[in-house]
């Protein structure tokens, strides 16, 4: 009697185990997928999930981009060597941060290249390919933007698509300044302003890099990193403003280091399922007590708004988010 009790409850235990599986299974985990990569640009294209991040390496080993894409969040499959230096003849070193959409059926990415400085060549680039997942080729055959303007380096850019009167803009810049310029039809050049200028600076309080924009109740919603890249209080803060040119007045910090999961967690991307309230925040983090520099993982959590329309923190986790496929509309 004794015996079989013992196998029943070996039995049960095992059920119980087995049951829990399925739910473990449809949580993505964190990071997402394998490898040292940061500086995630998550976008949705249809029914699918993108992901376009940096390679994490050393200088001279970024040279190449790879990208991710998956249904339902959980799965993800690779696309290795999208757009790199082959294609890009101006670029040896440094290819970072890249920046995607898709405009009259093209898919373009934008991207940073040779850590460019005054006087070097290098900057901002644009790429186009006709799939998502590329072969991409160089747009210009040299920067789109190379100077420095503003004390912003040309690097970090972000591509916002603004509804209301269907302009493309651009933010990007590095060392603690940021600019937004508008691009042309053809993402080619820069068109000026109404007043003639071609480079505002739009930089708030605590900015260092890495700026996202996105659209949410007709508010214009201005998100930055805040720290330094290399170490633990890499973070990301945010601005709401009633126009895509601020003032950013600076709210909060959404995202940072916890000392239970992870540090150096900035960088980051939004992902709005359309017609829904599931906003997923694509950043990446450093391992708790891992202290190689390049060894920064991407990963998804999601992201909530209080009553008032505020950010509310995002709270890391290792399990991810739960399994969230896009209906085709």
């Amino acid at each position: 009697m004794k015996m079989k009790n013992l196998v029943l409850s070996i039995c049960v235990a095992g059920a119980l185990f087995a049951c829990k599986l399925p739910a473990f299974s449809q949580t993505s985990g964190n990071p997402v997928f394998k490898g040292w990569y940061a500086d995630p640009e998550g976008i949705i294209y249809d029914d699918t999930y993108w992901i376009f991040p940096t390679w994490s390496d050393l200088y001279e080993k970024q040279t190449f981009f790879d990208c991710f894409s998956s249904k339902d969040l959980v799965n993800w499959t690779k696309h290795p060597s999208v757009l790199d230096t082959a294609a890009v003849k101006w670029a040896n070193r440094a290819m970072w941060a890249p920046s995607v959409i898709r405009k009259d059926g093209k898919y373009y990415l934008f991207f940073g290249a040779n850590d460019v400085h005054e006087g070097e060549v290098g900057g901002i680039g644009v790429s186009v390919a006709d799939r998502p997942e590329g072969p991409y080729r160089d747009l210009l055959g040299k920067p789109l933007i190379n100077q420095i303007v503003n004390g912003a380096q040309p690097i970090d850019q972000f591509v916002f698509h603004d509804d209301t009167d269907d302009t493309y803009y651009m933010y990007y810049g590095g060392w603690g300044h940021c600019n937004i310029v508008k691009l042309n039809d053809d993402f080619t050049g820069l068109v000026p302003f109404e007043d003639g200028q071609i480079y505002k600076e739009v930089t708030p309080q605590g900015y260092v890099e890495g700026p996202f924009m996105f659209k949410k109740d007709g508010k214009y919603y201005f998100m930055w990193s805040e720290g330094g890249w290399g170490g633990p209080d890499y973070s990301v803060a945010y601005a709401i403003a009633d126009s895509p040119f601020g003032p950013f007045k600076r709210i909060a910090k959404i995202l940072q280091q916890d000392p239970e999961v992870a540090t150096g967690a900035g960088h980051h991307s939004i992902m709005h399922v359309p017609g829904s309230e599931d906003y997923y925040i694509v950043y990446h983090r450093r391992p708790l007590g891992d202290k190689g520099r390049d060894h920064r993982a991407t990963c998804i959590d999601k992201m909530t708004f209080d009553a008032n329309g505020y950010i509310n923190p995002v709270k890391m986790t290792f399990e991810g988010v739960k399994s969230r496929p896009i209906k085709k509309r």
